[in-house]
């Protein structure tokens, strides 16, 4: 089968496309026919040696990525949720080593959910790891409730599209962020006001809120804990709280932490349903095709991508 393969981390020529055999699924896992692949940060990261990368940096060959949708072509002996020939969706073994960009992968049942029938497979794929932090962020952790005032930043971005659409099925009032040129489409998912996070003063922001998921991380957060309620939360998705603003969030009565997505059968499985009613819909910004990773990865390093950019093979 084709695979791209990460010989040592860099710019995106490091990604080498080669023909390995494919992988023979373990008696816990079914082996995918992959027609769609999801790009994100963590895969840009990662490639150029962060991220990851040095959970991974021992696997070889090292085949980076984690979010696919695809067809069963052969199940385990203990497989008993999939079936030969089932459409199915889910981010493969993360944090650890996906193996999804290939034509073919092995993946834990666990990880999967069956793709409902009215979303495509680019659709799928593209509401698999966003879809999963958002889910996990919004109802695992902060346990939103119908009523609270939350705020989502970068809200037309990857996890901040989905995020709105959980986050207004769950009831809560939706505070999106974004440049002035998404505005539209951010009150367009459901956010109920929006702020042009270029041209705004948050030292003389006026409301608070319940919960704050943070996906863009730095100075953001420091910001992000001036306008949280006494006794809210604040999430960050792409950096690490460091002790100081730990002990900032713990000074003004908030709890404030990074979290870390986990591959979830079951939660992909609330994923699906809700895709199959329709009450969350994936952006897709732009499709490439598989010979056109290199491409896609510097579509994705530019940090202004709407939605998902997904590959198909």
């Amino acid at each position: 089968m084709r695979a791209i393969i990460l010989n040592e981390p860099g710019d995106v020529n490091q990604l080498h496309y080669t023909e390995i055999p494919q992988p023979e699924p373990l008696e816990n896992e079914v082996l995918i026919k992959v027609k769609a692949i999801s790009i994100n940060p963590v895969d840009v990261k990662t490639r150029a040696g962060k991220g990851v990368y040095g959970r991974l940096k021992e696997e070889s060959p090292l085949i980076i990525g984690w979010d696919i949708s695809g067809v069963v072509e052969k199940t385990g002996s203990k497989v008993t949720q999939f079936k030969k020939g089932d459409a199915v969706f889910g981010m493969v073994n993360f944090p650890g080593h996906g193996k999804a960009y290939a034509e073919y992968v092995a993946a834990p049942e666990t990880h999967l959910a069956l793709k409902p029938a009215n979303i495509s497979f680019e659709q799928a794929a593209a509401a698999t790891l966003v879809a999963l932090t958002a889910y996990q962020a919004l109802v695992h952790h902060a346990k939103v409730q119908a009523g609270q005032n939350i705020l989502v930043h970068a809200a037309s971005g990857g996890v901040g599209h989905i995020a709105i659409q959980i986050a207004k099925y769950l009831g809560a009032a939706v505070t999106g962020t974004s440049s002035l040129k998404n505005k539209e489409f951010v009150l367009g998912l459901g956010a109920d006001k929006h702020i042009d996070y270029n041209a705004y003063d948050w030292n003389s922001h006026q409301d608070s809120f319940d919960f704050i998921l943070d996906t863009i991380g730095g100075d953001n957060i420091d910001k992000s804990i001036e306008v949280t309620k006494k006794g809210g939360t604040l999430i960050s998705i792409p950096t690490g709280l460091n002790e100081k603003v730990t002990e900032k969030a713990k000074l003004k009565g908030i709890e404030g932490y990074f979290i870390l997505v986990q591959s979830n059968g079951e939660d992909m499985k609330a994923i699906a349903d809700l895709l199959e009613k329709g009450i969350i819909r994936p952006f897709v910004s732009e499709t490439f095709p598989f010979d056109k990773m290199k491409e896609a990865h510097l579509q994705q390093e530019t940090g202004r991508t709407k939605g998902k950019i997904i590959i198909t093979l």
